[in-house]
């Protein structure tokens, strides 16, 4: 791989950070122009055929479909919930447990997001737990931030178990087959086996990562949100923060090695629940002094006292919140047939032009259309007027409208990044490319970087399962070379992943999108880069000292 091949490799990335980082264009703008020069040098330098490059992008508006579904579904959650009163029963419930802002976040973004994640992954917790926050009085650039931020440990085990049920298990395949190179590993021992491996030594390095993910959002909440830009005001809450930490990785923990990959991350979020919200609502390790938005309370009493509400019970409110995590639950666990039944239909193009590319998704299968089942119930049980119900799917489709264009550009572009191995240059596909040459520089020093490429893979594809999916057989090779444990290096491509998952393009925009902050793509993953890096570093020494002391 020469300069200007490395330098094609390397433009989806460089490009998302040159329009949206430093430039701050909106990603209406920025995902466009990617897109194209991406497009362009994959036909000129990466010698793809213009037929393969065009079937790639088709691929990438299929699954953009699939993720503008999913936010739909959640902004008209939103909107519904605001319209009717909900929104503002559920914000003095939470003031009832705690005015403090710092508290809350934990319960809403770390704990109930993380059981939301277990259950549907993809993205979902973003898009419920951010609006939630907003909905609080919390500034949607805060909300936004500390929700993505917070959506990270509990993604390994995500969508009841997929990033390491599908994603390391295809991974480890060549076609339909266990990889030569694994099943001479693995020898007699079974797959699942293998994966509950990697999935203990994930878990288990968790419990020094992720424990501290909660006061990492409350200092972010702090420094940059609060009227004194301080980080001791979110270092105040510290004991309620690490016992939130552990409330979830504990349990996880527990769950992983008793129960295997499924359900950590579901368990984890429920249990941390049962524990936290008693103990914040009796203000036990709590700081004694609360903390808020001084200004943004104001104006969202003000805002709130501007527009009365009808008077609704706190379960009435909370319905649908609880009608979408039993629904996500029932259609995801594989001893009931409504998960099969829901992904029997199907939608998409199979060998697009010719190439080979197919893409399809299941529509009955994807939370967004859980949320629009929810939604309909909604507007009986909270018994809206017609008006308002119009207003709601009419104010819902403009605020996607920002989305479509952006997601339109960036799925495609990400698709035609993992399709183009299939080439006259005689290249790996570009992601697999820029693995080796990594692998190459850095030798023995691999543990360190290994979490790095899994970052990458969720960077670039949007999904944690297909970063697993993509360099999982890579991981495993380069370790054989190396002489280290595949399994700590495959658990450290996991944790990897996780952490992409805060700055990855397709979350950030979905994110900004539920919540209005369409445009401010760049300036969230300028926040969300720095807990991205602590996650991957953390993990590459753990792994590292794993490898080199035990």
């Amino acid at each position: 791989m020469n300069i200007l091949q490395l330098f094609t490799a390397l433009t989806p990335i460089l490009a998302v950070f040159l329009f949206l980082v430093i430039f701050r264009l909106p990603s209406s703008k920025a995902m466009p122009i990617s897109f194209i020069t991406t497009a362009v040098l994959a036909v000129l330098v990466w010698k793809m055929e213009p037929i393969r490059v065009f079937a790639a992008s088709i691929e990438g508006i299929i699954v953009a479909i699939s993720i503008l579904w999913i936010v739909f579904g959640a902004i008209l959650l939103l909107n519904t919930l605001s319209l009717s009163g909900a929104m503002d029963t559920i914000r003095n419930g939470f003031m009832n447990i705690t005015p403090d802002r710092r508290i809350q976040v934990i319960i809403i973004a770390w704990l109930f997001g993380s059981f939301i994640e277990g259950a549907a992954g993809f993205g979902t917790p973003s898009a419920i737990a951010a609006p939630i926050l907003v909905a609080l009085g919390f500034p949607p650039l805060a909300a936004v931030v500390t929700a993505l931020v917070s959506d990270s440990s509990a993604v390994t085990f995500g969508a009841v178990g997929t990033p390491i049920n599908v994603g390391v298990n295809q991974g480890l395949q060549q076609g339909s087959e266990i990889a030569p190179q694994v099943g001479q590993f693995l020898g007699n021992q079974p797959m699942e086996t293998f994966l509950q491996t990697i999935s203990e030594k994930a878990v288990f390095f968790d419990l020094f990562i992720g424990t501290f993910i909660p006061l990492i959002i409350v200092m972010i909440l702090t420094r940059f949100f609060g009227e004194n830009r301080s980080w001791k005001e979110g270092l105040a809450a510290w004991k309620f923060a690490l016992v939130a930490g552990l409330s979830f990785t504990v349990p996880a923990f527990i769950a992983a090695n008793l129960l295997g990959p499924d359900f950590p991350s579901m368990f984890g979020g429920l249990i941390g629940l049962a524990i936290i919200v008693p103990l914040a609502r009796k203000g036990i390790l709590t700081p004694k002094e609360g903390w808020d938005f001084k200004q943004k309370t104001q104006d969202s009493e003000k805002a709130a006292s501007d527009t009365p509400k009808k008077e609704m019970s706190l379960l009435l409110a909370w319905i649908p919140y609880i009608l979408v995590a039993v629904l996500l639950v029932l259609t995801r666990l594989k001893v009931l047939p409504l998960k099969e039944l829901l992904q029997s239909v199907k939608v998409g193009i199979t060998d697009i032009f010719g190439t080979g590319i197919s893409s399809q998704f299941e529509p009955l299968y994807l939370p967004g259309t859980i949320f629009v089942i929810v939604v309909l119930m909604t507007m009986w049980l909270h018994k809206m007027s017609g008006n308002a119900v119009k207003e709601t799917f009419q104010t819902s489709f403009k605020t996607l409208a920002g989305s479509a264009i952006a997601l339109g550009t960036a799925v495609p572009m990400v698709r035609i990044f993992i399709n183009s191995g299939i080439n006259e240059a005689s290249l790996l596909s570009m992601p697999m490319e820029l693995a080796l040459f990594i692998s190459n520089a850095v030798g023995d020093g691999w543990p360190l970087v290994a979490p790095l490429i899994g970052a990458l893979g969720s960077f670039i594809s949007g999904s944690a399962t297909f970063s697993n999916m993509m360099f999982s057989l890579f991981q495993f090779s380069v370790a054989e070379q190396i002489g280290a444990d595949p399994g700590t290096i495959l658990s450290a491509q996991v944790l990897g992943s996780n952490a992409g998952n805060m700055v990855c393009v397709l979350n950030v925009v979905a994110a900004a999108s539920v919540v209005g902050l369409v445009g401010k793509e760049g300036t969230i993953i300028r926040f969300t880069l720095g807990p991205m890096f602590f996650y991957v570093l953390a993990t590459g020494l753990l792994a590292f000292a794993a490898l080199t002391f035990f």
